[in-house]
């Protein structure tokens, strides 16, 4: 196998450790799993002067940060402080050197990539972050932190046992003999096996609405988003149920709306591929394909396919796709790429590709086994995974019901040939979104995101979307329908408690869970984002630091030792409003003239509020999820109180992956409506001209996303006085 400087650096790092080679290994505090969590936990424990361990159950440290997760989803990044915001201040420190900069220059980047980022300009700034990389350069960053936290790390060290005398754990064992003693231990897996055979409660899937109070657990009534906009027959013989479903298709009616079941949101890879040719890895001839099936799939691809695909690839195993692109075209629907995936630039022309719309990357309802596997099932399932999403894009490539124009945008990608080198340029780590999560102390619910319910315990805050991706693909009324997205901001960054992270105190007094925490499923779409993780990792060490000089369970921790230890390593621990993280907030109010917010439009078809976006007017904004284009309008009515001269300016959240030619109609009475196609990639504010209007409320600006060619985004829309 071949072995990058990554893991030469891990290697070497072991290697100086004098208890690398121990079968009994001792510290103050043994965390197991290499996450984003558990780093910034090893970090944190060195600084306290405390002896500490990273024990991962794979060969790679990082967890999705440097597994091709570089769009960091965090919604306000000014929530995220301490160990966290250094590391991507680091981040930015890389990327102010122009040698970074190897296959295009910061201002061509940062040209192409708002909402949000830093500018090419201000990266070397002492206070400058950077929140998209990419995943070599999370690697190195992160060993930088751990070469000076001189920290053991051990790899491939995959979890058999844990011994207890009562609540409190004693050592845990490894399949390979080694043994880890510690006063205080830290599960920092994305999947809670270190918690799970220590005892602790746990939860996988969705909790019914009931349990916690919620409206936005369980079974959803309606998905709207990310989901099929056309009807498409589910049946191997459309029109005929007892021929059987299609694949990629569940069995069942999927449960009674708000209840609970076992069904996790679903996972994928996260993809760091390039359009640049210098630097794209080729598809290889897989072991095993027959020849004539290689060269027809090259021949369909024009010798171009995006990745190597599955040996036992199977066109028809995508039948789903494939009547779903025709059906597409059959309703005028024009579909494009950018429908199917989302790419989300990266530095030097590469990106980190997601799921989006009805079908794509996510490979729904496959994952359901995983949270509670062994590690043999694990890497079966994450192989599946793999093979899913490798067909995907050889079938968009290949299939001649995929629209000309689709097939030859997806033959111009392909793997970034300088990531991943020793897995030939695919993701080290499956985006494992949620798996277990310990019902602990205090569990994290819907109430706390939207500060009907707050704590006063917190250890960090949490900003993003209350988020679910799909949970299951069904049949309703003859069609094919995707079941559990859910995508609801929060009010505000909330306070994410202490008692979260911890046990109940009769199962055990000395472990800690800051990434599988303890929250419903709704919570925890929002809470699990990899800077949150860092921030409850560092904070878990604390406490743990706090424990043994204390001699005191987890549970009995002083929180006020805890917080301010924290508020001096500079965490954020309370929501004051203040900071912009780069981004700008205006209050409606503010602003001249009549301004109406998103949520004045008198809005119809598919919209979704948002907080992800760090500019905007008001609270949020409102997008269509690049989804059921031609049937969602916004129509602003504004009062207007004098006869005069406005200007109409559109407020916009710019992204690269927002449309470029969203019809926006001005409609006077007694004058022509005015339609100007605007772009949404790049201006915050947008002027549709200048306008003579009568008093009252007779004026209207209706936004559609009829033909549109990315995210349409609502925001607002300002009448300004001319003087």
């Amino acid at each position: 196998m071949k072995y990058s400087w990554f893991n030469a650096l891990v290697l070497s790092l072991a290697v100086s450790s004098v208890t690398v080679q121990a079968q009994v290994v001792e510290a103050d505090l043994c965390i197991f799993g290499g996450t984003s969590g558990g780093i910034a936990a090893a970090v944190q424990a060195a600084r306290m002067g405390k002896s500490a361990v990273l024990v991962n159950p794979t060969k790679y440290l990082g967890g999705l940060t440097t597994g091709g997760l570089g769009a960091t989803d965090i919604g306000n990044k000014a929530a995220i402080g301490g160990i966290s915001r250094d590391y991507y201040h680091r981040l930015a420190q890389h990327y102010a050197k122009d040698t970074s900069w190897t296959l295009e220059t910061a201002p061509d980047y940062f040209a192409k990539r708002r909402g949000g980022q830093a500018g090419a300009s201000s990266l070397g700034g002492a206070d400058a972050t950077m929140w998209t990389f990419e995943p070599r350069v999370a690697e190195k960053v992160y060993f930088q932190l751990l070469a000076e936290s001189k920290t053991p790390v051990y790899l491939e060290q995959r979890l058999k046992s844990v011994t207890k005398a009562g609540p409190r754990i004693t050592e845990i064992t490894m399949e390979n003999g080694r043994v880890f003693l510690a006063k205080m231990f830290m599960d920092a897996t994305y999947e809670g096996d270190l918690l799970a055979k220590a005892g602790c409660s746990f939860h996988v899937g969705r909790e019914a609405n009931s349990v916690y109070g919620e409206t936005l657990n369980g079974v959803r009534a309606s998905t709207p988003h990310h989901q099929f906009t056309v009807p498409v027959d589910p049946y191997v013989k459309p029109g005929d149920a007892a021929s059987g479903l299609l694949p990629f298709i569940q069995p069942g009616d999927g449960g009674k709306p708000g209840d609970g079941d076992q069904r996790a949101q679903t996972y994928n890879y996260r993809l760091c591929f390039t359009t640049d040719a210098k630097n794209r890895l080729p598809a290889q001839k897989p072991a095993g394909m027959p020849q004539p099936k290689w060269d027809a799939l090259l021949k369909a691809a024009n010798n171009s396919l995006p990745v190597t695909p599955p040996a036992n690839y199977d066109a028809k195993q995508f039948e789903l796709l494939g009547r779903y692109a025709e059906a597409l075209v059959a309703a005028n629907k024009n579909p494009k790429l950018a429908q199917f995936w989302n790419p989300i630039w990266m530095p030097n022309h590469k990106t980190d590709i997601n799921n989006n719309g009805g079908f794509s990357t996510d490979f729904i309802g496959r994952n359901y086994d995983y949270p509670n596997a062994d590690y043999a099932t694990r890497e079966r399932i994450a192989k599946e995974h793999e093979a899913y999403i490798r067909g995907f894009c050889t079938f968009m490539a290949t299939d001649p019901r995929v629209p000309e124009e689709m097939r030859r945008e997806m033959q111009s990608w392909g793997p970034s040939k300088d990531e991943f080198l020793d897995t030939d340029g695919w993701p080290r780590e499956m985006y494992v979104r949620e798996a277990r999560r310990i019902v602990g102390e205090y569990v994290m619910s819907e109430k706390n995101c939207r500060a009907v319910e707050t704590i006063t315990d917190s250890v960090g805050l949490g900003a993003y979307n209350m988020d679910s991706h799909n949970c299951q693909r069904i049949v309703k009324n003859g069609k094919v329908e995707n079941e559990g997205d859910v995508q609801v901001p929060p009010m505000k960054p909330y306070p994410v408690s202490y008692r979260a992270i911890i046990p109940k105190a009769a199962e055990c007094d000395n472990l800690f869970a800051p990434v599988a925490l303890s929250a419903s499923h709704i919570a925890y779409g929002s809470i699990r984002m990899e800077p949150v993780f860092m921030v409850l990792g560092q904070s878990a060490a604390t406490a743990a630091a706090i424990a043994i000089d204390d001699k005191v369970p987890v549970q009995k921790v002083s929180y006020e030792k805890l917080r301010a230890r924290l508020l001096a390593d500079k965490q954020v621990l309370d929501w004051t409003g203040g900071g912009n993280a780069g981004g700008r907030f205006v209050d409606p109010k503010s602003l001249p003239g009549i301004v109406l917010d998103d949520a004045d439009a008198k809005q119809a078809g598919h919209w979704t509020e948002s907080f992800s976006s760090v500019w905007r007017v008001g609270k949020g904004y409102a997008h269509d999820g690049n989804a059921s284009k031609g049937e969602s309008t916004a129509v602003f009515t504004p009062d207007i109180p004098t006869a005069g001269d406005y200007e109409i300016i559109l407020f916009n959240a710019p992204n690269p992956n927002r449309a470029s030619n969203v019809p926006v109609t001005v409609s006077i009475p007694g004058q022509p409506a005015k339609t100007v196609k605007v772009n949404q990639k790049s201006q915050g504010e947008i002027s549709l001209g200048k306008f003579k209007l009568p008093a009252g409320k007779t004026t209207t600006v209706t936004v559609s996303n009829k033909d549109t060619d990315g995210h349409v985004i609502l925001d607002g829309v300002q009448f300004k006085p001319v003087k």
